[in-house]
């Protein structure tokens, strides 16, 4: 992705035309399939600047190249250095600059523009993340709280791709929630769907923990875990693939609380995790986090037969309206400061 500026006139100190620019820009509905299906050979190059003449001293700038770009995209090098984000529609991003054009200073020769690897990574943006290892319940619970349709059956790994549902309030707000693929200890790793699921957490705004009230086994071999145990090891996952996640803001649902002995199970789980030391113990040392999750709300629910689901909602809701609301003043004291700055400059 490139183009080299226009030669410099020596005879009349002209100058070349700078080369054109390539840009990705974050465009909605556009897909990586159709940038894939447009652009086989993967190329992209800008225009080349114009040569100075004599009717025209300066050449004129080669025309920049534009790739459009889903939103939520992460532009990475090859050996996969971050060059940038692009999360709104309009958000633009140089990944290749032009080539100088000719001028007294380079012998009025003009010079290549920058070539570039670069890959397009599309992570997901959503206001809530579902965490939870597989057979938690996520898929059953986004059903029940959205107007999502996502496969559900009682084995794991059910979910391969992420689903999107939308909550959808008496006053029109909406707020998106996606189920990922499910994790698995060791995800951090690359086990399981591994990086596939931990990208895509990343960008959602806050997370919202799902586990089995009675505890689950992922396979025969595997052992068991208790609700509290499965909150922390899912705590570890994410702290080993990125610290900062687990300073995300979070709530814990409490899920299948149809189940027997349920309500006995729940207030375990609440009492441990009001005192995680005393009971991290039962884990090995290299499966305890270094800092526990806390979380806004921990809502007891069932999915199956709808138990909890709009107290859960109006948490939810809480939760989000509460960190827009924080995010607004953030951006008010900013302003504020920036006018405090400008008019001290000027008097």
């Amino acid at each position: 992705c490139y183009r080299s500026g226009g030669m410099g006139l020596p005879r009349l100190g002209g100058r070349g035309g700078n080369g054109g620019d390539v840009w990705v820009v974050a465009t909605k509905n556009i897909t990586l399939k159709r940038i894939k299906d447009k652009y086989p050979h993967k190329r992209f190059v800008a225009g080349a600047g114009a040569n100075s003449s004599v009717h025209a001293l300066r050449g004129e700038r080669g025309e920049d190249k534009e790739i459009l770009a889903p939103v939520g995209i992460t532009v990475t090098t090859d050996d996969g250095k971050v060059i940038g984000d692009l999360n709104a529609d309009g958000d633009r991003l140089m990944v290749a600059k032009g080539g100088p054009g000719g001028s007294f200073h380079s012998g009025f020769e003009p010079r290549k523009g920058k070539a570039k690897h670069i890959r397009l990574d599309l992570k997901l943006i959503a206001d809530l993340g579902l965490v939870g290892f597989p057979n938690a319940g996520k898929s059953s619970l986004l059903t029940a709280l959205s107007n999502a349709t996502p496969q559900i059956a009682n084995y794991a790994f059910t979910t391969l791709k992420p689903e999107i549902g939308k909550l959808m309030y008496s006053d029109h707000k909406q707020i998106s929630v996606a189920d990922l693929p499910g994790l698995i200890e060791g995800a951090h790793m690359n086990k399981g769907m591994g990086h596939k699921f931990l990208k895509h957490v990343e960008r959602t705004k806050q997370l919202l923990f799902v586990v089995d009230v009675c505890g689950f086994q992922l396979a025969s071999k595997t052992p068991f875990r208790s609700a509290f145990e499965a909150v922390q090891l899912l705590t570890k996952e994410l702290e080993l693939y990125k610290e900062e996640l687990v300073s995300k803001p979070a709530l814990l649902v409490v899920n299948k609380m149809d189940l027997p002995d349920a309500e006995d199970k729940l207030a375990e789980l609440t009492e441990q995790l009001q005192n995680p030391d005393e009971f991290c113990d039962l884990l090995p040392d290299d499966m305890i986090p270094k800092n526990y999750m806390t979380f806004r709300h921990v809502v007891p629910v069932s999915a199956a037969n709808g138990f909890g689901m709009e107290h859960l909602k109006t948490c939810i809701r809480e939760s989000i309206d509460e960190d827009a609301e924080m995010t607004s003043k953030a951006t008010h004291q900013h302003r504020l400061q920036a006018l405090r700055l400008h008019s001290l400059k000027h008097m």
